[in-house]
């Protein structure tokens, strides 16, 4: 556990796993970049047998259009699999600027080899947003982020300021807007670190140690969270609130979350921050967000709950995302959201916010929630939307011991097996442009979840 907080207190970047989408897009777009030959050689290994690369239920689609574009001239027999695979009809998950991403790589295929993909989402924002980059219009800040999407009008784009030597935390946005050789040196920083791969995201240094530090004061671990740590979630505060890292906007949810580890610390902050995104019905996680994120509002409300002090607009603010969270759980007692793959997340988010903070109510909420949890347990003890993984059991683990009675015992042992047998090969769950894993909070997820069944079993066997 040392270990691993001190990395996180410390690393400038965050241990984020290496994107498909991001380095097939610097394959694209800087070839002159260090590393150019070995993320073409990750590309090729990292495809699916079926063609396509990334995961299963439509979040290959991305990651394929990308992948299948950069590779037409330098791997054609690899990227005619890749088009043969983007010919069958697929979902489109709601991961991030999808409505941008799909028809610009859609378009760009279709030009370079005249084929007759289907572009399976409205290309309206998309125009709309490339004729104000083109125009020299300012964008939303968290546009900037896939910036890439707006081809050359994105090379030195008036309007969009890098910072820290990245456009957004993106490698990709930051190749298109430097659109040359020159300037590109955390962009080296970056390949070096996974040696030539990239990640989606960086730095994640507020994301990571907030989320850290919530989860391993929830095992009762907070006693070995350093003030290193500590003070890295501090720091990242602005006005609006933290973001993932520096260089990002600001957002509810790295907000929230944030707020909750300091008050867990003993050291909290200011919510204040919170009131910039709440809207009629629910929070939104950034402004003029379209569709709103479940586990952000199960954050929010968690938050909320650390700050209230009887404070009248903080209950109802509580009562409001308490009815939104039991308006949006599934009939099976799950949640599902836009920021992650897996249920067994925003179940976890949910029902221990709904538990720890919304009182007798919610209690019918969250008993659906464990007995859910305790019905999809697979035969090896893990849980899982495609397969059994560590995060997902590590969530499942947390929620049970958390919000269940001492007849979770069972469920979790058998889980804890898993977790002790099962290594570090973390699929990537979370969204972002495609999805990858924020492999520090994975391992503090299982960390707390193994320390979460110690004390359970020892409690059991001192009551027994």
């Amino acid at each position: 556990m040392d270990d691993l907080v001190t990395r996180v207190a410390g690393d400038p970047f965050g241990q984020v796993s290496p994107s498909v989408y991001e380095t097939a897009r610097l394959v694209a777009l800087a070839p002159w970049l260090e590393g150019h030959a070995t993320r073409v050689r990750f590309l090729v290994s990292a495809q699916n047998p079926d063609g396509t690369w990334g995961a299963p239920d439509g979040y290959g689609l991305v990651p394929t259009l990308s992948a299948t574009e950069a590779l037409l001239d330098l791997e054609p027999r690899v990227a005619e699999r890749g088009l043969a695979a983007l010919h069958r009809s697929t979902p489109v998950p709601d991961t991030i600027a999808h409505e941008l991403i799909i028809p610009w790589l859609v378009g760009e295929l279709n030009a370079r080899i005249g084929s007759r993909l289907h572009c399976p989402v409205d290309d309206r924002v998309h125009t709309i947003l490339r004729d104000m980059v083109r125009s020299g219009r300012s964008i939303p800040e968290k546009v900037w982020h896939s910036l890439e999407a707006f081809g050359a009008d994105a090379r030195r784009a008036a309007s969009v300021t890098p910072s820290g030597g990245l456009v957004c935390g993106s490698p990709a946005a930051t190749a298109a807007w430097l659109g040359e050789p020159g300037g590109h040196e955390v962009l080296h920083q970056l390949q070096k670190r996974n040696g030539g791969p990239v990640p989606g995201v960086a730095p994640i240094t507020v994301f990571e140690p907030a989320w850290v530090a919530v989860m391993l004061a929830d095992a009762g671990m907070a006693d070995r969270v350093p003030a290193s740590l500590v003070a890295a979630v501090r720091r990242g505060f602005t006005a609006h609130g933290a973001p993932a890292g520096p260089g990002l906007p600001a957002d509810s949810d790295d907000t929230a979350a944030a707020l909750s580890a300091l008050a867990r610390l003993g050291q909290p902050g200011d919510p204040s921050a919170l009131w910039n995104y709440e809207q009629d019905d629910y929070f939104v996680c950034f402004p003029q967000e379209l569709t709103p994120s479940i586990s952000t509002n199960a954050h929010i409300l968690d938050a909320l709950g650390e700050y209230a002090h009887g404070q009248p607009r903080f209950h109802a603010a509580i009562d409001k995302i308490t009815r939104y969270l039991v308006a949006t759980q599934a009939a099976d007692g799950s949640w599902l959201d836009k920021w992650h793959a897996s249920p067994y997340y925003a179940t976890t988010c949910c029902a221990q916010a709904l538990a720890r903070v919304s009182g007798a109510a919610a209690q019918p909420m969250v008993r659906r929630a464990v007995d859910w949890v305790l019905d999809t347990q697979r035969d090896d003890g893990s849980w899982g939307r495609w397969t059994g993984t560590v995060e997902e059991t590590a969530y499942a683990v947390q929620l049970l011991l958390l919000c269940g009675g001492p007849e979770m015992a069972g469920a979790a042992e058998r889980a804890g097996e898993f977790l002790r047998e099962t290594d570090d090969a973390f699929p990537p769950l979370w969204h972002d442009k495609d999805l990858y894993t924020p492999i520090d909070v994975v391992r503090a997820a299982r960390l707390a979840a193994r320390r979460l069944i110690a004390t359970s079993a020892h409690r059991t066997s001192m009551v027994g």
